[in-house]
């Protein structure tokens, strides 16, 4: 008796599945915390602009924009993570784990200090420059010892560039006393966003998932081998930096709306590789979805949790994120299959 062999699953179905479970996770979110609201508060507040009633309000201009934070930044972490774990093919690869987060923190905190009336937009410029230069620097230690960097060496490399670049950032506050002021972003929050935020940012994080979804099919075969996509007629160096490029103005943006939120750009990718596979075309868009879907759950049981308190979002995704790090550690740095 002959067996049938098992079909695969159609990646258009997995992507609705996806989508369907962000939708869910969204109208959770907007429903439950602190405040009393229901799903018919909800409805109104997305769809009725004109509703001025209290529960209705306190939801269009406090919880939805927030949530929207939330969407907008698990993506850019979740893709970003992806595109570094595809460039550098290193399984621990993360923006807060390479140096990006804590070198646009650290810049950051010096625009507050040297610039306090800036704006949301300047403060975005200086966290896309601050992450240029902290994972300049990670890399550049990484690959100092012969033989390039190996995804243990960079990681370490990373850890001690964000030491000691979170340490700037604290001297920083402590020296022009505008620590108060830096900590709204280093806690690593979605408390206060706010409409203007949003329309000064998201526009960015748009415009780096949509480049990377274009370069998706490069991304790929640039994981595969540095040998093979130079075989296949890819310039592997302009690909790189347009990449490159892509993740910091991602990580820079999420730095700049929410503060350091290490670890959900490591896991999202290799979840995702785990339901769609190692192909960038089908991961980066699935990536989109689920780090969303990740960050709205993790502000959900934040802000519920231990209501009318709320546990930082940081809080949540490190107790995910640090287990499932050291799972990867223990397999020598290799991806999951």
């Amino acid at each position: 008796m002959t067996q049938k062999t098992r079909q695969p699953i159609p990646f258009a179905f997995k992507l609705f599945a996806g989508i369907v479970f962000f939708v869910a996770i969204f109208f959770l979110a907007m429903v439950f915390g602190a405040a009393d609201t229901t799903v018919h508060d909800t409805w109104l507040a997305l769809t009725s602009p004109h509703d001025s009633s209290e529960k209705v309000t306190l939801l269009r201009e406090i919880r939805l924009p927030r949530e929207i934070a939330a969407i907008f930044v698990g993506a850019a972490l979740a893709v970003s993570g992806a595109i570094m774990q595809g460039v550098t093919r290193n399984a621990l690869a993360d923006p807060g784990l390479l140096g990006l987060s804590a070198g646009a923190n650290a810049a950051l905190a010096a625009t507050v200090a040297l610039f306090p009336q800036i704006n949301y937009f300047g403060i975005m410029i200086a966290c896309f420059i601050g992450a240029a230069l902290g994972s300049i620097l990670v890399i550049g230690i990484g690959a100092a010892k012969r033989g390039g960097f190996s995804p243990i060496r960079i990681v370490l490399a990373g850890a001690a560039v964000s030491t000691f670049l979170y340490a700037v950032a604290e001297g920083i506050g402590l020296t022009f006393k505008v620590s108060k002021d830096v900590n709204m972003w280093t806690s690593g929050g979605l408390i206060g966003t706010s409409w203007g935020q949003l329309q000064t940012i998201v526009p960015v994080i748009v415009a780096g998932i949509l480049i990377a979804i274009a370069m998706s099919k490069q991304l790929t075969i640039l994981s595969l081998s540095e040998d093979v996509a130079t075989s296949l007629g890819q310039k592997t160096g302009l690909i790189k930096g347009i990449l490159f490029t892509v993740t910091i103005l991602l990580a820079g943006a999420s730095v700049a709306l929410v503060g350091n939120l290490a670890f959900l750009g490591l896991m999202i990718p290799h979840i995702v590789r785990a339901i769609v596979g190692q192909d960038y075309r089908y991961s980066i868009p699935m990536s989109v979805f689920a780090g969303a879907s990740f960050m709205l759950l993790a502000d959900l049981i934040g802000r519920t949790i231990n209501a009318p308190y709320e546990t930082p979002v940081a809080a949540v995704i490190a107790v995910v994120g640090l287990p499932f790090f050291l799972i990867i550690v223990r397999r020598g740095g290799k991806a999951l299959k």
